[in-house]
């Protein structure tokens, strides 16, 4: 019975996407109400980091800004969505605490809501890659429609984990700082700012990685390279024990949320 309750909250949430999508987009203008650039802030602040990381990094590896530019810049985009919909989806269930105890809506509705804004930043985020390509020259080629299948990948795992992390931090509020702590390590330790040929010995460290491979099958198509298989599997793999385990924990704690918040 739960198992169904649970199914049909996630399949009613996503059915009433008019809802998520009105109050996403509603969501990204209040956050810079009355700024000239509105969204667009955070485009030309990362535009700005990208170029200044791209100059140093550059100088330090003794990189061609020609090929490490671009690579950095895809690889800062898509970090950029995937710890969004990490952190953002950490507070999906207490950011809409509110709206749980005031409105009968699916609670996945407030997940989905989360992956749409994120996508939404991730649709500014990306013309910083097409102006750096113009740029330089870089033309990825028919590969690059293999981003779509990526973004799919890695919305489905923004979901998965918005539920798992999301109910986690409403019953123990300290987990978000523990999530943030965590990303902020394993940005390090994956390949954005440096390139995984750099790493000697690299096979066990990027294989047992799940950043690396979500990084990887999104970077590969915008630089006109195809991803491993290896990658597309890793990635796979780690979306479905995702949702496996996501969906267990909805299942047992879903009616608790609201208390909870």
């Amino acid at each position: 019975e739960n198992f169904r309750r649970a199914w049909r909250d996630i399949r009613e949430g996503w059915r009433g996407r008019e809802l998520w999508i009105t109050i996403g987009l509603h969501d990204l203008r209040q956050r810079y109400r009355r700024s000239m650039l509105g969204p667009f802030w955070i485009t030309l602040s990362m535009g700005i980091m990208i170029a200044a990381l791209g100059l140093l990094y550059g100088k330090i590896f003794r990189l061609d800004l020609k090929d490490y530019l671009p690579y950095l810049a895809c690889g800062f985009i898509v970090w950029s969505f995937i710890s969004g919909l990490i952190l953002d989806g950490c507070k999906s269930f207490i950011d809409s605490s509110r709206m749980i105890r005031q409105m009968a809506v699916p609670l996945s509705t407030f997940v989905f809501q989360v992956v749409w804004i994120n996508l939404l930043v991730l649709s500014h985020n990306i013309w910083i890659f097409f102006i750096i390509a113009l740029i330089f020259g870089v033309n990825p080629g028919w590969q690059v429609l293999l981003i779509f299948p990526a973004i799919i990948i890695l919305s489905l795992n923004g979901v998965a984990l918005a539920i798992f992390f999301g109910l986690l931090s409403a019953r123990f509020r300290d987990i978000p700082l523990i999530v943030a702590s965590v990303i902020q390590v394993m940005f390090f330790i994956t390949p954005v700012i440096w390139r995984s040929d750099m790493l000697q010995g690299r096979a066990l460290v990027l294989n047992l990685n799940p950043f690396y491979h979500m990084v990887e099958i999104f970077r590969g198509p915008l630089l006109g390279y195809m991803p491993n298989m290896e990658n597309w599997l890793a990635a796979i793999f780690v979306t479905l024990a995702s949702w496996a385990l996501a969906f267990c924990f909805y299942t047992i704690y879903r009616w608790r949320i609201a208390y909870w918040v």
